[in-house]
């Protein structure tokens, strides 16, 4: 009996994390569309391309937490500072791989928007894993 109440804990314990993944998914897909919202709103307004860059990834990063937080990893009483701040870590990660991935890739004759393109699964996955391993790992 023991083997076999193991054996449906683990199966249960597999399904959770797929629904715990397209929670994330779902997530970096509002995320990235409230991003490029105010991204393409500050352009449009009038914003230096940086500025807008900016204020869309920094807005993306907040939606995202406050969707993370709540829905994709049941932190129990509430995310703790240290779960905060490996958050924005984990963002810069996410950010830095998809620099080095663009620059790289583009240095090498490839079109900057394509780097970009390959750049977003290896960079989501890569912060996926670091939040889900590491910040929440406990949740």
């Amino acid at each position: 009996m023991g083997a076999r109440l193991r054996a449906v804990t683990a199966r249960l314990g597999t399904i959770a994390a797929r629904f715990m993944f397209a929670r994330y998914l779902l997530a970096s897909i509002i995320a990235l569309a409230s991003d490029m919202l105010l991204f393409l709103a500050l352009s449009h307004g009038g914003a230096a391309p940086a500025l807008a860059a900016f204020g869309g990834y920094a807005t993306g990063l907040v939606v995202h937490w406050l969707i993370s937080s709540r829905f994709v990893f049941d932190t129990g009483s509430g995310p703790t500072h240290a779960q905060r701040l490996g958050f924005v870590l984990s963002a810069l990660v996410g950010l830095g791989i998809t620099m080095a991935m663009v620059g790289g890739l583009s240095a090498l004759g490839m079109a900057p928007a394509t780097a970009k393109l390959l750049s977003i699964p290896v960079s989501f996955l890569s912060v996926y894993a670091i939040r889900k391993y590491g910040i929440f790992a406990r949740a």
